[in-house]
């Protein structure tokens, strides 16, 4: 008896799955149903209708947890038998689901496209206003709910196909291609790590240089790969560039189409005072009169002579209103363009359109702006393919940067371009910006020391160190960290403080920062611990505030957010497939809990079929735990039949699992019995007999009319369905019989009261 609720099963016969037909069981169950007519055992359309939240959310991604589920079971059984030991299998899993997410996302634009215009339109206006304030987000109580997805969810999933791309790309870092031989397919096109094997000589390119820097710097590679996956992350979730534009057009106080005119208001301010003076040439500061006479429209102060690109900084004095929104408009164009990687074409052909080409050949300088040419041509006057390093106009632009300029924008471009961490600091509004702003800086500064230390001769001996006018720290004194300790650090800015505790950053920092590891195992517990508070609601017993869950445990990744215990759960999947050898060894709770959750969404959302399938991945206890909690759930035989099948597929503990099923329905109360004890049982003395009579004392006594009762309750209905799973095991009748004697003393038990 003790066999039957330790899992200890005997094991002299092989485990078998019956094909008993409906016809076997017909009978019993026509009887047990209708002695249970008039009773309020619920259905599975009740079930339905009291989870209907969670059914919404099974319908609107019921299409994408069935191509997860068939992708891992096509392709999860190849990526734990790599014998290179990288991840070139695991990445065509990745790549699948990253397939999924963006399909999702691109129908989910179509039918958000005006909601996402809207409140990235809001954003760009909050920029030009130098708002650091975050922008309202529209009420949740305004949304339609007579549609399935919301802007929210759109973003989400954006999220979440940036997610399986940082993914993708880590781990092609990461586990690289251990075969010389064979090329691998990379995760990313515009991603390949330059070849060891290229010589760099004096009279080489900077690009080559650089090239050369990536291929033999591990840490260099990885800070780059991260830096350029922020820049997709940003063009692809951002506006258009070009709606981008028409925004900041329709935000400068100039009207439409004056792009092409520059300083308009200025130059007309300026026109007029030379036409008033009679001067044909330029006007200077020392001219007569020039300071009382030449001001703002507004008279808050003098305004400039002349219309050169540094007018402004070189002589101290500003533009009228409207230009100023015109040059902040444009800074912040030119900023959202090197923010997303645009490559200097791009760029170039965007300033010559708005007669603006000075800010394009300002920006041109980095090489890796260069390697984004299929072809460079040594010829080609505007591309920088000579011997000499760029250090000198890097340098440049950062002390451009750090005095400031006329806006935040045109110090944060420079600052990107140079390295100069504070500058770019100043214009970050989202964690995504602020890592880009550290990592970009990072990059740069081992890049200009890698110069230094292996081609000295290719940098002015004046920019060896800090010297004159470039004495200043291109971090503003920070120290360079690791990515797990940015990511750490991110996490206490103030500004960043809700985002930082959003679920999808918390698990991207976990890859930037190679913390998954302790990602899943302390945020599983969490989750355990929300599982465990959910069990002692439903059967009221949080009656004091040391059950209540913490304002931690409310801010992590929540028991209800699907999503995310999805794509957790999947990645999970995709490194134990990496670390073959810790798959049996590598299994904790926290980290199982997650799976653990996904199982419990798959069977409330009606997926009983996918649960086997994730429960294989799952330590064999754990797998019969939580398939044993899912089973009662299912009451159709052909789906019994279904599961079973399913179950000796994936090579799961068929009996174990159905003991797990009756210990579900023992410590949730229904058999009277302690949690702590379901391992001895007593049961009270069975009254089958009528009393002795005082009279004849030695007399026969009769049998006790309706000892048995009459009727069936909803506790023996469900112990009686989760006894029927027992007549699908072929075999093992000794742990049948004994769970049978079990119950049945239970019944008669329930009569002698």
């Amino acid at each position: 008896m003790d066999a039957l609720f330790t899992g200890e099963v005997p094991m002299d016969q092989d485990d078998g799955i019956s094909d008993l037909g409906t016809d076997e069981l017909s009978d019993g169950s026509t009887e047990g149903s209708a002695a249970s007519s008039n009773l309020s055992w619920p259905t599975v359309g009740d079930v339905h209708r009291a989870l209907r939240p969670l059914q919404d959310e099974a319908d609107r991604v019921g299409k994408q947890v069935e191509e997860f589920a068939e992708t891992l079971d096509r392709l999860g059984g190849s990526a734990w038998a790599n014998p290179q030991n990288d991840c070139t299998n695991a990445l065509h899993l990745v790549d699948k689901y990253r397939d999924i997410a963006k399909r999702t996302v691109d129908d989910l634009r179509g039918m958000h496209a005006p909601e996402k215009h809207k409140r990235l339109n809001q954003q760009l206006r909050g920029k030009l206003r130098k708002s650091s304030a975050a922008l309202r987000r529209e009420s949740a109580s305004s949304r339609d709910h007579t549609i399935f997805t919301t802007l929210d969810d759109l973003e989400r999933w954006e999220q979440e196909e940036q997610t399986w791309h940082l993914l993708g790309l880590m781990l092609q870092v990461e586990y690289p291609s251990k075969d010389s031989k064979k090329q691998a397919q990379p995760f990313d096109e515009r991603l390949v790590r330059p070849a060891r094997g290229t010589e760099v000589h004096q009279y080489s390119s900077e690009q080559a240089v650089w090239s050369r820097f990536l291929a033999h710097d591990d840490q260099a590679w990885e800070r780059h790969t991260v830096v350029e996956w922020l820049k997709t992350s940003a063009n692809e979730s951002g506006q258009d560039i070009e709606k981008v534009v028409e925004e900041l057009e329709a935000s400068s106080n100039r009207g439409t189409g004056l792009w092409a005119d520059g300083w308009l208001y200025s130059k007309e301010a300026i026109k007029g005072q030379k036409r008033l003076r009679s001067w044909p040439q330029a006007l200077a500061l020392d001219s007569p009169g020039i300071d009382t006479s030449l001001r703002k429209s507004d008279g808050s102060g003098s305004l400039i002579t002349q219309l050169d690109p540094d007018a402004a900084t070189r002589q101290d004095r500003g533009l009228e209103k409207e230009d100023e929104s015109f040059e902040r408009a444009m800074w912040l164009a030119c900023w959202e363009m090197v923010r997303r990687g645009k490559d200097w074409e791009f760029i170039q052909e965007w300033c010559q359109e708005r007669v603006e080409s000075w800010r394009a050949v300002a920006m041109r300088g980095q090489p890796r702006l260069a390697e984004r040419r299929n072809e460079v041509s040594a010829t080609d006057p505007s591309i920088p393919t000579s011997w000499q390093s760029r250090a000198l106009w890097r340098k440049s632009c950062a002390l451009a940067a750090r005095t400031g300029g006329m806006d935040q924008y045109e110090a944060a471009v420079y600052g990107v371009l140079s390295g100069y961490l504070p500058s770019t600091l100043k214009v970050c509004t989202s964690w995504n910006d602020h890592l880009f702003a550290h990592y970009n800086s990072y990059l740069l500064r081992s890049y200009e020391q890698y110069v230094v230390n292996e081609f000295p001769d290719r940098v002015p001996q004046g920019l060896h160190g800090r010297n004159g006018m470039f004495k200043f720290s291109m971090t503003g004194g920070r120290r360079a960290q690791s990515g797990n300790q940015l990511v750490e650090k991110l996490n206490t800015v103030r500004s960043l403080t809700k985002e930082s505790k959003d679920p999808f950053k918390l698990l991207q920092g976990s890859l930037v920062g190679k913390s998954f590891e302790s990602f899943v195992r302390s945020y599983g517990l969490q989750l355990a611990r929300q599982q465990e508070l959910a069990s002692k609601r439903s059967k009221g017993l949080l009656n004091t505030k040391e059950d209540e869950p913490t304002e931690d445990e409310m801010m992590s990744v929540k028991l209800d957010d699907y999503q995310i215990i999805r794509v957790v759960t999947h990645i999970l999947l995709i490194f134990q497939g990496l670390a073959p050898s810790r798959r049996n060894t590598g299994h904790d709770y926290g980290s199982e809990t997650f799976v653990d959750a996904y199982i419990d969404f798959l069977s409330k959302a009606g997926k009983q079929q996918l649960l086997p399938l994730y429960a294989s991945h799952l330590s064999p206890q754990r797998a019969a735990s939580s398939l044993g909690r899912q089973l009662p759930s299912t009451i159709e035989l052909g789906e019994r039949q279904t599961m079973m099948r399913l179950m000796k597929q994936y090579d799961l503990d068929v009996p174990g699992t159905l003991n797990s099923q009756l210990q579900t329905l023992i410590s949730i109360g229904r058999l009277g019995i302690e949690e702590d004890d379901t391992t001895h049982h007593s049961f009270p003395d069975l009254i089958i007999l009528e009393p002795r009579s005082e009279k004849s004392p030695r007399e026969f006594r009769a049998i006790k009319e309706g000892f048995m009762g009459e009727g069936i309750t909803d506790d023996q209905n469900a112990l009686i369905q989760g006894f029927e799973w027992y007549l699908l095991l072929e075999g093992y009748w000794e742990q049948t019989m004994a769970t049978g004697a079990l119950l049945y003393k239970y019944f008669l038990s329930w009569y002698s009261h």
